[in-house]
């Protein structure tokens, strides 16, 4: 019998949804799998860096809160960042359909329209608007192989 080490939850791979016209997106089951039970099927979702939504399951955003507690709000850009990556958090949890409500702001900051690319992200889950993200893909002067050497050189 092979004694595998335990693997830590993480999403992965990719999948095309539409948004419905009160502002709701499902959680592919492939996602869901992945959420501890800790997150009590709540997500915290906000404006991720690059014009997509970040969906934290809670007990992943409590971490972030964590470590949003250890920085100084006296200290200028800290107190600015920690304002505007949660002056944009709103909590949800999903319903029986396994369905997320995305509030108008994030929509509208995304972009999103109908159509929606969902991308696992290891320890969160990122909401595109599909062509946003094609453009994103194709704005990087490097390579894929190129940022793959110069990222993963030293792991």
């Amino acid at each position: 019998m092979w004694n595998y080490p335990k693997r830590k939850r993480m999403f992965r791979g990719q999948f095309t949804y539409s948004i419905d016209s009160k502002g709701r997106i499902a959680i592919p089951a492939k996602l869901r799998k992945h959420i501890s039970a800790d997150a009590n099927e709540t997500f915290v979702m906000t404006r991720g860096l690059s014009n997509c939504i970040d969906l934290y399951p809670l007990d992943e955003w409590q971490k972030i809160e964590e470590s949003l507690l250890n920085l100084n709000s006296f200290q200028p850009d800290d107190a600015r960042f920690i304002r505007m990556f949660v002056q944009f958090a709103a909590e949800d949890v999903m319903d029986g359909q396994s369905r997320i409500m995305i509030p108008s702001t994030l929509v509208t900051y995304a972009k999103i329209e109908k159509e929606v690319l969902i991308l696992g992200a290891l320890k969160k889950i990122e909401v595109w608007n599909p062509k946003i993200y094609d453009e994103y893909l194709l704005q990087s002067p490097q390579t894929y192989e190129e940022i793959a050497a110069k990222v993963m050189a030293n792991k």
